[in-house]
């Protein structure tokens, strides 16, 4: 189940031949080229993923982040002494 956020009109430069292949894609299955774009981002982005995760999710936000804050220090290195520095 995808999101839907509001949509930004934006500008980026492409190779020309990218574009090319965004016209026939949008032509041969009707839709706009912006709609092929977007498409191919959201996949290359994994957001299908992580749409379908959120959709998915039970866990309370304050708990995934207290698990979230664990694991963090979990992997961190231990700091040695009380903070002498050693020469």
């Amino acid at each position: 189940m995808m999101r839907r956020m509001a949509k930004v009109r934006t500008t980026l430069t492409i190779d020309q031949d990218v574009l090319k292949w965004v016209k026939i894609r949008a032509a041969r299955t009707g839709v706009s080229d912006s709609a092929v774009i977007e498409e191919s981002l959201r996949r290359d982005l994994k957001l299908d993923v992580l749409d379908e995760l959120w959709a998915n999710a039970t866990m309370s936000e304050s708990k995934a982040s207290e698990l979230a804050v664990e694991a963090q220090h979990a992997t961190r290195p231990r700091q040695r002494g009380s903070g002498a520095r050693r020469r």
